[in-house]
């Protein structure tokens, strides 16, 4: 039997490279995978375009799938606008709509979502935060921000939803070599001694893949964590310890 049967997920951000990945992983383990992301994405039961920072959109994707006969028993909010600036350089615009989907994204999926889970007594959320969320991050002033509220958001509403039998945590990643990351090492004028750097920061001595964001969201939405809520998780191979 697989971890997952009888379950029907909501995945946001699942065109990207740690949303797609969970996307994959939950397949493979039984579940009913409900894909949402601002293009098609590739794996997925229902394939879905949604904008996170949209009401109209958020609630468009809802009924479609109720309509399709889904009844989400997890959700996972892993999308995410980044970029990179200081506090300074940080325009109102930009911070706003980095706010709305980052953090607002998941209001607008606990609305939508919590009130069936709370009537069967059933279900989990799975926020996809970040390593910096609890450091002084430079260049990265409004992303950084958005990421600790998001964390401020899954111990709200975990406990908001305990009585209800209804989980929410979170999975604070350092760097996860995804398209976006190596988009960021080509920026540099050297990117291979930008990967390098990057690297050097993690104790374990390697990039994190979305495959190992995937295994630690299986077990998080899985019954095995029936007792895990309003955490957020580090997977970081060691970065935290040293901060380097």
């Amino acid at each position: 039997m697989t971890r997952l049967e009888g379950h029907t997920v909501v995945v946001t951000g699942a065109a990207g490279g740690i949303g797609s990945a969970i996307a994959r992983r939950f397949t493979q383990e039984g579940c009913h995978v409900a894909a949402l992301d601002l293009i098609e994405p590739a794996h997925g039961d229902l394939k879905l375009t949604c904008d996170l920072g949209d009401d109209i959109s958020v609630r468009s994707a809802t009924d479609v799938i109720a309509s399709a006969g889904l009844l989400p028993t997890i959700v996972v909010h892993a999308a995410a606008l980044g970029g990179r600036g200081s506090t300074l350089e940080t325009e109102s615009l930009s911070f706003s709509r980095m706010m709305d989907v980052n953090v607002g994204g998941a209001f607008r999926l606990a609305r939508s979502f919590a009130p069936g889970m709370q009537a069967r007594r059933r279900g989990a959320f799975l926020f996809i935060s970040s390593i910096n969320s609890t450091f002084a991050t430079p260049g990265l002033a409004a992303y950084a921000a958005s990421k600790a509220a998001l964390d401020s958001v899954t111990k709200t509403l975990a406990l908001e939803l305990a009585g209800d039998n209804v989980r929410v945590n979170a999975i604070r990643p350092a760097s996860i070599d995804t398209p976006l990351l190596r988009q960021g090492f080509e920026a540099h004028p050297d990117p291979e001694v930008a990967r390098t750097a990057n690297i050097a920061r993690h104790p374990l001595g390697r990039l994190g893949t979305p495959e190992d964001v995937a295994a630690l969201a299986l077990f998080l939405c899985s019954d095995e964590a029936s007792w895990i809520t309003g955490v957020d998780y580090l997977i970081d191979g060691g970065a935290s310890i040293t901060r380097r």
